[in-house]
């Protein structure tokens, strides 16, 4: 037992009183990371009981939609989008740089300026105008009333606004260049031209209707978003997080490199209930990166590792961020058939930086935890354990079940709030101390988890309507020249449309949220890849469209020169922001590499595969792939790559991830054949490599 009294009691031996230490000094890291990324007022007086009002009715709402209240869609978007907005006001100053003199109410944030609550109020209201005069906007559609036309009209522009507060200037800049385009169509050149739209039908189908503002990617996160954003911010106030980078150091610390593969296994499982590439860093790498530190990884590199690990947790099923629940919408499939097409990509990506950060180790001579400062696995285990059942009971809803995503979330839900309300008085009776004071705690917990899940939730709403600004636009016909335009300059060719998606997703991704990143690209994009995938003589999926989108979007938060997840571990680390990036997206190489590989083999995404045998088959023979594609880009495989080996590699990797290609290529009529020939080939390089690191140095 090494020293411990019981489970969840403070572990008593000196290196567990330097873990704490570590735990403590990380854990303000984290705050001022994410105080250096947030732009959140911090209130005080009669002022700092509103936003956590609102939060809180705005938990209530959700909760209660997902058991007992029926209520039409359309008010549940109305009544979300009021929330959301009005917190948006309320709690992001106009400018978050200080600007003193006349002007300094529009960056204040100790309080919130009068003009911030008339325009969080009439912002709301402006949102619950569709769900007050629903019927009559339903009567009088295509000829709104001066009424509608100004309420509209207001609603676009707040909606604009509190996407610049909140996510950034980018999302607005493209939602108003969209709309300005549909204004001046006929004045445009050539083929560029079409009839222009009227304020009106512009109001119409933006603002008043559910193609635009109220749109499929709204409708997502009122129904299903929340309940999840809600899940993951209990289970970080409960202690979760600390519990699965605990857990993981338990089990993989004392290996070489050890803290970085905890890192990954951590933000994995972190992740999984986050959907949020910053939350995932600033809950785990405010642990992971100093313990990263400590056994010998340069700053930079800690910072990467953690900012890969954090961002592929979006790809890891089964809650994947808000993007996989409006796949399944777009697409109009079950939930569980994005999951099953994902869950291959996402594990390869993660068994993939396993193995660069075991590469980086050993490039580096480094050590793991030593049997006294890594936490004891059995003592972990016990004091956290009940972590896992809410956990447990979600995925046994949504994989065995097969429970909607709303009732499998709520039920979890239910579940986590029970288990925060008891577990500290649990311990404090088995540590013979005062329950009442512990059940305070509990219920405080559980107000506090209700406050940061709606504070959380607001970036995902209001990215979500404003994008339902652009996916109008393009539905009055902006979007097929824009499709006509990606598609001329790939030129007919699937490869160069890949590559132009791909790097198009990058470079909105910088200034947008993966969410509104996947929507825009997948409106203009994915069917155009179905199209011309067509046209060059084979089939892709839509879903693999789709997900190529959502995996470029995703990989877009640690693209420099913007990426705010290279920030935020850059923080933490103290490490060069630009830098981290550069580093975190040389690791990150494997996952696109991954997205471009399922476009051309859909076996990948488990495209009509319903094998258990060889989808485990599939699975690993990917994994042997990307290790030796990530062996070909670190030049590390057992040990320091010569130059002829490099061109081994590749063939192994491309040879693993698309048989089919290969075996026509060398007239082979089985593509199992490849899969041998390539562990052949790959054993012979890691036989080599071994040989050649135990033959000492001739100097």
């Amino acid at each position: 037992m090494r020293g411990h009294k019981s489970a969840g009691s403070d572990y008593e031996t000196a290196a567990h009183e330097e873990f704490r230490k570590i735990e403590k000094a990380a854990e303000e890291q984290g705050r001022t990371a994410e105080d250096e990324l947030s732009a959140l007022r911090h209130v005080s007086g009669w002022q700092r009981f509103i936003v956590p009002a609102l939060a809180v009715g705005w938990c209530i709402f959700q909760l209660s939609i997902a058991s007992w209240l029926i209520v039409n869609s359309s008010y549940i978007r109305s009544i979300h989008l009021g929330f959301a907005i009005a917190i948006a006001y309320l709690s992001y100053p106009a400018i978050k740089r200080p600007v003193k003199g006349l002007f300094s109410f529009l960056s204040e944030r100790s309080h919130i300026p009068l003009i911030d609550l008339m325009l969080g109020i009439t912002a709301c209201g402006a949102a619950l105008y569709y769900l007050v005069d629903y019927t009559g906007l339903a009567m009088r559609s295509g000829t709104p009333l001066l009424r509608d036309m100004i309420i509209g009209a207001a609603l676009v522009l707040l909606l604009l606004e509190a996407a610049r507060r909140v996510i950034g200037p980018a999302l607005t800049v493209i939602a108003t260049f969209f709309s300005s385009y549909v204004f001046f169509a006929e004045h445009m050149p050539g083929d560029f031209a079409f009839r222009s739209a009227s304020l009106s039908k512009y109001i119409d189908k933006i603002a008043l209707s559910t193609e635009g503002i109220y749109g499929i990617p709204l409708d997502v996160s009122a129904t299903i978003v929340f309940l999840f954003v809600l899940f993951g911010a209990m289970l970080d106030r409960a202690g979760a997080g600390k519990f699965f980078i605990e857990l993981s150091l338990s089990i993989l610390g004392r290996f070489k490199g050890g803290p970085a593969k905890a890192a990954i296994v951590g933000s994995g499982l972190t992740g999984m209930v986050s959907g949020s590439s910053i939350a995932n860093i600033v809950t785990t790498g405010t642990f992971t990166i100093p313990l990263m530190k400590k056994v010998g990884y340069k700053p930079t590199k800690a910072a990467a590792i953690e900012v890969a690990a954090s961002t592929d947790g979006q790809l890891a099923p089964p809650i994947m961020g808000a993007a996989a629940f409006i796949i399944a919408e777009y697409l109009g499939v079950a939930y569980l058939d994005v999951v099953k097409a994902a869950v291959i990509p996402a594990f390869v990506s993660y068994a993939t930086l396993f193995f660069i950060v075991h590469v980086e180790a050993s490039k580096a001579g480094l050590r793991g935890l030593t049997r006294d400062e890594a936490p004891d696995f059995r003592e972990v285990l016990k004091s956290g354990l009940h972590y896992l059942i809410p956990i447990g009971a979600l995925v046994y809803e949504l994989v065995v079940l097969r429970h909607s995503p709303e009732v499998s979330a709520f039920r979890a839900i239910t579940l986590q709030a029970l288990i925060m309300v008891i577990q500290e008085p649990v311990r404090c009776f088995r540590n013979k101390k005062p329950l009442g004071p512990a059940f305070r705690s509990g219920l405080t917990s559980l107000y506090e988890a209700a406050v940061s899940g709606g504070r959380n939730m607001v970036t995902v709403a209001i990215a979500c309507a404003a994008a339902g600004i652009i996916v109008g636009v393009i539905t009055m016909g902006i979007g097929s020249i824009l499709t006509e335009l990606v598609e001329f300059l790939a030129g007919g060719n699937i490869f160069a449309l890949i590559t132009i998606t791909a790097i198009a997703s990058l470079l909105l991704g910088m200034g947008l949220p993966t969410t509104a990143t996947y929507i825009v690209m997948a409106v203009l994009i994915a069917p155009v890849i179905m199209e011309v995938g067509l046209a060059n003589g084979f089939m892709v999926p839509l879903m693999a469209a789709h997900l190529f989108c959502f995996y470029f979007g995703i990989l877009a938060d640690d693209t420099p020169p913007v990426g705010l997840a290279a920030y935020a571990a850059a923080a933490i680390a103290k490490s060069p922001p630009i830098k981290t990036g550069i580093q975190g997206f040389i690791y990150d190489i494997r996952t696109a590499m991954i997205a471009f590989m399922f476009i051309f083999n859909h076996d990948l995404i488990l495209h009509n595969i319903n094998s258990w045998g060889l989808g485990f088959l599939i699975f690993t023979m990917a994994c042997i792939g990307n290790f030796s594609f990530a062996a070909a880009t670190q030049g590390w495989f057992v040990c320091k790559n010569r130059w002829y080996e490099i061109p081994f590699f590749l063939l192994v990797a491309f040879g693993m991830m698309q048989p089919s290609y290969v075996a026509e290529w060398f007239g082979v009529q089985n593509k199992y054949l490849i899969y041998a020939a390539g562990l052949l080939l790959a054993g012979l390089i890691y036989l080599n490599q071994l040989r050649r690191q135990r033959v000492p140095a001739v100097n």
